[in-house]
């Protein structure tokens, strides 16, 4: 995809979110707006039905006051006319004031002594009634004919007088009626006259409540529902009366009051409804009830008698005009989108021409053309990057052809190398770190005698087996960071000729100084061993022809002695006792003599094992440290910790650094200190040094250190480091003197460390 597409698509992708976040930020607004609207409208409403009905029920209230009052008047009057005892009254004289005073009938209660009857009516269906399930009514009459007042807060309340309110008849429980009830104490029975209400009720539901809840219903097409419920008996069983062997429900005890209850929610409204009347604030909550999804609020209105107006929304009518909103605000989104997109479109081209530009001179410099340049005069970020692009192409322009004379001179050099390597005497392989031969010179093949074909990714297993250690040893000395060079040893040929070589062997790193292959370069030394050998047996006859020479000078000056004192005693027949010892002496330097010379001759058996140098020096500074207090002489000692075990002749050894060590304690008669150094490197082996600060050593004397019965010594003979120089050979190591005369005396000792045969010579 390009990157005017790209831009194109980012832009309207933008633009397209935007304008959905912002239909979903004006559609949950508008929705809470919408809510709250319909929420206020129906606040406004219940408002309204509650002032309304307050005004309808306080007209209502006076009517049947004024009903209540004009019962009591004509009470009044029948009382008049009447006998005061009941015995005395008649029921046609009932009928006959019934008719003079306008009222439909009358009835007379007595009290019995537990219960009140109606025993003389104009209607006969009304006599032997008791009022005892007639709830409140009976306790009203019972407080009339006790105190002559009544004091509960159902029904109108007069002097002597109680009527209570509009409800159903107890004979005849199909019509409503409106009772008075009077009693002064001046008659035994409570007088109680009442007349036909439902012109009354007729009139109430004709402009009460339910009038005023059906012109908003008519008028609020939104409106489902207006209901008035009574707290005190909503959500509990309905209050009933038993009259004439009917349930009759009480039109003063209702749960509720006007109003239809069709969208029925019964235990969520009368929580709702209680939780209203307690906090006196408006609940609203969101239902879905026969089907729709509407908003009800339930409004307390508080008054003598509380009750709360719940008023039924219509939530499906805010979703049209919702969505109708919606819609309309996504048909101008839409073309906003549309307007983004062509917009985009050309600003994204004008954009990326810049760019096509340097792009196209990117594509002149992958073609490897980078002498063209951009022309674009521009001080924004795309005239940045054309100069940044210029900069680059002169630069690479003047990095390759650096780079052509780099890989020209690396090609010679790699000819020169490849000619070295080929046609050097040495034969050079090299191994991964498995051991198998990754590359080889020809010279390997000339001097082991296999080819190329036959070795690569093969190992090379050309190490005697008693040599097997050796390879082990140093190729983990390798592996760990160290080389060897000028190393003798022996190897096979492909024949199983064995060679003697001298090897270098070091390793090979990458860019990480990781090691990834070990190259070895060998040189056939057999020739060169092989006239060593010649030479070491011309030194050994030399050697031999001096001590012979020595021998025969040291052992001719004590038997001229003996001969002397033999002769002496030939010619006087006895020796005196002191030439006798002298005698003895004599022979006992010539016997020491033999012996001396004797074990420098004699094949001495070699016992090779591993043993810690370290050990080894401590155990004789041990052995010598008596000699050298009594000499007045201090041993000062510097020990690497580190030092790896070799292979030696432990005696041997101990009687070198004896001989040096002993020598040194000779040379300070004085006293002093004697240093005694031990350390140890990959690359040198290990090396002792034994300092000594005595009267040192002449130049002309130096360099004859080592040659037999040579001493400085007076009862030195000269063999003794004769034997040393041999045993550090054997060992193949190396011995050297530093001495200045007044200073003192140096004596190095070099140990290798990669030790695993028996010495020749």
């Amino acid at each position: 995809m390009s990157i005017r597409a790209k831009l194109v698509c980012l832009i309207s992708v933008t633009v397209t979110v935007i304008l959905l976040l912002n239909i979903t930020i004006y559609y949950m607004s508008s929705k809470g707006e919408l809510q709250q609207n319909a929420e206020q409208q129906m606040r406004f409403i219940g408002n309204q039905i509650a002032v309304s009905i307050a005004s309808a029920e306080q007209n209502s209230q006076l009517t049947e006051d004024a009903l209540g009052e004009r019962l009591r008047a004509v009470a009044i009057a029948i009382q008049s006319k009447l006998d005061p005892d009941i015995k005395n009254v008649r029921n046609s004289e009932l009928v006959q004031l019934s008719k003079e005073l306008g009222v439909d009938h009358i009835t007379l209660w007595i009290k019995t002594k537990d219960d009140i009857l109606s025993v003389r009516s104009t209607n006969p269906d009304e006599l032997y009634m008791s009022p005892k399930t007639w709830n409140y009514w009976y306790t009203a009459f019972t407080q009339l004919f006790e105190k002559h007042n009544v004091t509960i807060p159902e029904g109108q309340k007069l002097e002597h007088f109680w009527a209570g309110p509009i409800n159903f008849g107890t004979s005849d429980p199909e019509k409503v009626f409106k009772w008075g009830n009077y009693y002064d104490g001046t008659t035994n029975y409570m007088i109680n006259p009442y007349i036909h209400a439902q012109t009354f009720l007729d009139s109430k539901k004709k402009y009460g409540a339910d009038a005023i809840v059906a012109q908003i219903l008519r008028d609020k097409n939104n409106i489902l529902e207006v209901t008035g419920f009574d707290p005190a008996y909503f959500g509990k069983a309905p209050a009933v009366s038993i009259k004439n062997g009917a349930v009759v429900y009480n039109l003063d005890v209702r749960n509720i009051i006007f109003g239809q209850y069709y969208y029925k929610d019964p235990d969520n409204d009368h929580l709702n409804t209680q939780k209203a009347i307690e906090k006196n604030e408006v609940v609203t909550i969101e239902s879905k009830l026969n089907s729709k999804q509407v908003i009800k609020s339930f409004i307390p209105v508080q008054g003598s008698k509380p009750y709360v107006i719940s008023i039924t929304f219509n939530n499906s009518a805010l979703q049209q005009t919702l969505m109708r909103q919606v819609l309309t605000q996504g048909a101008i989104s839409l073309g906003l989108i549309l307007a983004t997109v062509l917009c985009s479109y050309f600003i994204s081209g004008f954009m990326v021409r810049s760019l096509n530009q340097i792009v196209s001179k990117v594509n002149e410099i992958s073609n490897g053309n980078f002498g063209a340049r951009i022309s674009l005069k521009s001080n924004d970020e795309f005239g940045v990057l054309a100069n940044r692009v210029n900069a680059m192409g002169q630069n690479l322009h003047t990095y390759m052809n650096r780079l052509t004379e780099s890989a020209e001179e690396l090609r010679q050099t790699k000819q020169y190398l490849e000619s070295f390597v080929n046609h050097t005497s040495d034969a050079i392989h090299v191994s991964n770190l498995h051991g198998s031969v990754i590359q080889m010179n020809k010279a390997f093949e000339k001097m082991y005698g296999w080819t190329e074909e036959e070795l690569l990714g093969q190992p090379l297993n050309n190490t005697p087996p008693e040599l097997a250690m050796e390879g082990t040893f140093m190729l983990e000395f390798i592996q760990q960071g160290g080389s060897v060079a000028d190393y003798d040893t022996m190897r096979y040929d492909k024949s199983g000729r064995l060679l003697d070589v001298s090897i270098t062997v070091s390793s090979i790193r990458n860019e990480q100084e990781q090691i990834i292959a070990i190259a070895t370069i060998s040189r056939n030394i057999t020739a060169r061993k092989q006239t060593e050998e010649v030479l070491r047996r011309s030194e050994k006859l030399s050697v031999v022809g001096q001590l012979a020479a020595g021998v025969a000078h040291e052992v001719r000056n004590p038997l001229t002695t003996l001969r002397g004192f033999v002769q002496l005693m030939k010619k006087n027949g006895q020796l005196a006792p002191a030439y006798i010892d002298v005698m003895l002496s004599e022979l006992d330097r010539i016997n020491f003599i033999v012996s001396e010379f004797l074990v420098f001759a004699k094949p001495q058996a070699s016992r090779f094992q591993r043993a810690n140098i370290h050990e080894i020096m401590r155990g004789i500074i041990m052995l010598l440290d008596s000699e050298a207090n009594i000499s007045n002489v201090q041993f000062t000692t510097r020990f690497d910790t580190e030092i790896p075990e070799m292979k030696c002749e432990v005696n041997q050894l101990k009687q070198v650094f004896v001989n040096i060590i002993k020598n040194g304690i000779e040379a300070m008669p004085e006293g002093g200190e004697l240093d005694i150094d031990l350390s140890y490197t990959p690359s040198t082996g290990i090396i002792i040094r034994i300092t000594d600060h005595g009267f040192g050593i002449t130049e002309d004397n130096l360099s004859r250190l080592g040659e037999p019965f040579f001493t400085t010594k007076e009862e030195g003979n000269g063999l003794g480091l004769m034997v040393c120089y041999q045993i550090i050979a054997n060992h193949r190591g190396s011995m050297s003197f530093q001495s200045k005369k007044g200073i003192g005396t140096q004596v190095e000792i070099r140990l290798p460390v990669i030790q695993d045969v028996a010495p020749t010579g």
